[in-house]
C-alpha cells in the first residue's frame, strides 16, 4: 500500500476510525449522554438567570415606588403647582409626579375610614391641601438622595411641607439588598457548579477515547491535528445542547407567562431571547474550553498513565 503525504495518512486513519466509531454504540451513547447532560445543566443555569432578572425587576419596581410628597400652601395657585411640577419633572432622578387635589385626597381618605367618619360633616371644611406625590428612579431610592432632591423644593414659598419616611426607605433598601445578595451568592454557586459539571462531562467523553489519542501520537500526528476533531465535536455538542436548553427555556417562559398576567412585565420575550442566545454561547464556549483542557491533558500522559 502506497502512502502519500503525512496529512493523507492521518486523514485515512481518521476516515477508518470514523467509520468504525459511527457504528460503535457505546461511543454514540456517550456523546448523546454528554450532550443531554450539558443541556440539562444549561437549563438550570438559564432558569437561575431568569430568577435573577425577575428579582432585579421586582427590586427596581419597589424602589421606583419610593419618593416624597410635596404639600402645597393653601394659597398656592395653579401656576405655582404647575411650576413646581415642571421643575421636578425636569430634575434628574425623578421618575414621575402625581398631583392630587384636596377633593381627590378627601375621597381617598373616606374610602380608608369608611362612611362612619364623615370628616366634612365634622369639620365643615375640607382640611386637606393639594399634594404632589413624587416617585424617584431606582438609583435615587435612598434617604440621602431623596433628601437632596426634596431640599430645594421645600424652600419654595408655594410649598407648605415635604414628607417622606426615611426609616421605611432604609428598611426596604436593607431588605432588598439582603435578598439581592442572597440571590447573587446562589447564582454564583449555580454558575460554578454548572461549569464543573459540564467540564467533568466533557472530560469523561474525552477520557473514553484517550487510547485513540495515544494511537494517533504513535503514528506521528501533531498535537494540533489530534485536538482538532475533539474540539470540533464538542463545539457541535455544545451547540446542540444549547439549542435543546433554549427550546426548554422557551417552553418554560411561555408556560409561566400564561399563568399570571403579572409575569408578563417581569419576564419578556426580549429577555428570553437574550437568555437563550447566552445559553447557546455558554454551551459552546464551555464545551470548547473543556475539550481543549481535556485533550491537552491526555496528550501529555504516557501510555502507563492512561490506565490510572
Amino acid at each position: 500500500m502506497t502512502w502519500g503525504s503525512a496529512d493523507s495518512k492521518f486523514a485515512l486513519i481518521f476516515s477508518r476510525m470514523g467509520r468504525l466509531n459511527h457504528h460503535h454504540i457505546p461511543l454514540f451513547s456517550t456523546r448523546v449522554t454528554a450532550t443531554v447532560s450539558v443541556a440539562l445543566v444549561l437549563v438550570v443555569l438559564g432558569v437561575a438567570t431568569f430568577i435573577g432578572i425577575a428579582a432585579n425587576r421586582v427590586t427596581d419596581s419597589v424602589r421606583e415606588n419610593m419618593g416624597f410628597v410635596v404639600v402645597f400652601d393653601p394659597e398656592a395657585t395653579a401656576s405655582d403647582i404647575s411650576s413646581v411640577t415642571d421643575r421636578l419633572t425636569s430634575s434628574p432622578g425623578i421618575r414621575e409626579c402625581i398631583y392630587s387635589s384636596p377633593e381627590v385626597i378627601l375621597q381617598r381618605w373616606q374610602k380608608i375610614v369608611g362612611d362612619d367618619e364623615d370628616i366634612m360633616r365634622l369639620a365643615q371644611v375640607n382640611p386637606f391641601l393639594p399634594e404632589l406625590e413624587v416617585h424617584v428612579t431606582a438609583a435615587y431610592a435612598h434617604p440621602d438622595s431623596i433628601a437632596f432632591l426634596a431640599a430645594p423644593i421645600g424652600l419654595l414659598p408655594s410649598v407648605s411641607d415635604i414628607t417622606y419616611n426615611s426609616e421605611l426607605i432604609e428598611g426596604v433598601n436593607s431588605t432588598l439588598s439582603s435578598v439581592t445578595l442572597t440571590l447573587l451568592i446562589v447564582g454564583c454557586g449555580l454558575l460554578i457548579v454548572s461549569f464543573v459539571l459540564i467540564f467533568n462531562t466533557v472530560r469523561l467523553a474525552v477520557y473514553s477515547r484517550r487510547f485513540l489519542i495515544h494511537t494517533m501520537k504513535l503514528v506521528g500526528a501533531t498535537a494540533g491535528f489530534i485536538r482538532r476533531p475533539f474540539l470540533a465535536e464538542n463545539v457541535v455538542n455544545g451547540l446542540v445542547a444549547g439549542l435543546i436548553a433554549s427550546g426548554v427555556i422557551a417552553l418554560l417562559v411561555s408556560y409561566c407567562r400564561s399563568l399570571d398576567t403579572a409575569l408578563l412585565t417581569v419576564i419578556s420575550w426580549t429577555d428570553a431571547g437574550l437568555v437563550m442566545a447566552g445559553t447557546v454561547v455558554t454551551g459552546v464556549a464551555i464545551c470548547f474550553i473543556a475539550a481543549l483542557f481535556a485533550a491537552n491533558r491526555y496528550l501529555r500522559l504516557s501510555y502507563d498513565e492512561l490506565f490510572k
